[in-house]
């Protein structure tokens, strides 16, 4: 099993071992003034902020690669050690990302139920009916959202996959007709990352968005 792979299955445990512990971590919070609401605004916050660096970490694997790509004489050892650095830094950010968006859709399932139960509170009707209906827009704002999330998060994944075969194979090849052969690789993980790009800019500017809505609701 490819450590990616590995890496991503010791994430899931530990967040569904953390998870048992959210609705005391939320309980206690809530006691110091800090609601589930403001808890996801900071979770998105943080979420952005992991995407916007996990960008910069695939960028410079990209450069780091182009560099090898150009290979004209010279230590290649060196440039191959920063290369593999740059796949683990982005391994890294990569997982923090995922790590971030579980923990965001954990406090807003959380907030969904939270709200949904006290909906059965209210004695004025209108009050529950505006209510309700502010849940309805405010998750559907968030579904949104999360699949703008899952969806530059999926794209992670071949990147990752191309960048550690590439690291592997000069590894085990570390000369200029290795770097020549993966030049037909090249291509396509230029691709890769330009969508994910894309995607995680989309993301970005939809947690923006949705922070915006959520800050003019409150």
């Amino acid at each position: 099993m490819k450590k990616q792979t590995l890496l991503s299955v010791s994430m899931l445990v530990l967040t569904l071992t953390l998870s048992g512990c959210q609705t005391a971590y939320y309980s206690a919070m809530e006691k110091v003034g800090i609601h589930k609401r403001d808890i996801l605004i900071d979770r998105v916050e943080e979420t952005k902020d992991s995407q916007q660096e996990s960008q910069e970490e695939f960028k410079s694997a990209l450069e780091r690669l182009t560099t090898l790509i150009d290979f004209n004489g010279g230590e290649l050892q060196d440039t191959y050690n920063q290369l593999n650095d740059d796949y683990e830094s982005s391994l890294k950010a990569a997982n923090e990302v995922s790590t971030n968006i579980n923990k965001v859709e954990d406090v807003a399932e959380a907030l969904f139920d939270e709200w949904s139960d006290e909906l059965e509170q209210y004695k004025s009707a209108s009050l529950k009916r505006e209510s309700s209906k502010k849940l309805t827009a405010t998750k559907r704002q968030f579904e949104q959202l999360l699949r703008s999330m899952r969806s530059a998060e999926s794209k992670m994944e071949p990147v990752l996959t191309s960048l550690h075969d590439n690291v592997l194979y000069l590894k085990h090849n570390l000369n200029a007709q290795a770097v020549s052969a993966i030049k037909g690789e090249f291509t396509n993980l230029k691709r890769d990352i330009q969508v994910l790009m894309n995607d995680m800019n989309k993301s970005i500017a939809d947690s923006n968005k949705f922070i915006e809505q959520m800050n003019s609701a409150g």
